[in-house]
C-alpha cells in the first residue's frame, strides 16, 4: 500500500484571495515538488487529496 508525504507539520496556506469571512476556502501545503496536498480549511483534521504537481498547474491556470 502506498502511502503519502508526512502532513503533521505541513506548511498550510490559504490563496491569497481568500477573505476572513469564514467562507469555503481550499488550503495547500508548499514544499513538496512532486505532489500538491490539498485540503478544506474548514475541516483542517478532514481528508487531503494528493495532487500531481501537473494537475494542480493545470487547474489554477483554468482558474485565470
Amino acid at each position: 500500500m502506498e502511502t503519502g508525504p508526512d502532513l503533521k507539520n505541513a506548511p498550510w496556506r490559504k490563496s491569497s484571495y481568500s477573505g476572513n469571512t469564514g467562507g469555503e476556502c481550499v488550503e495547500v501545503a508548499d514544499g513538496y515538488p512532486a505532489t500538491v496536498p490539498v485540503r478544506d480549511s474548514k475541516n483542517p483534521a478532514g481528508p487531503v487529496l494528493l495532487l500531481g504537481a501537473d494537475a494542480w498547474q493545470a487547474f489554477v491556470e483554468g482558474l485565470r
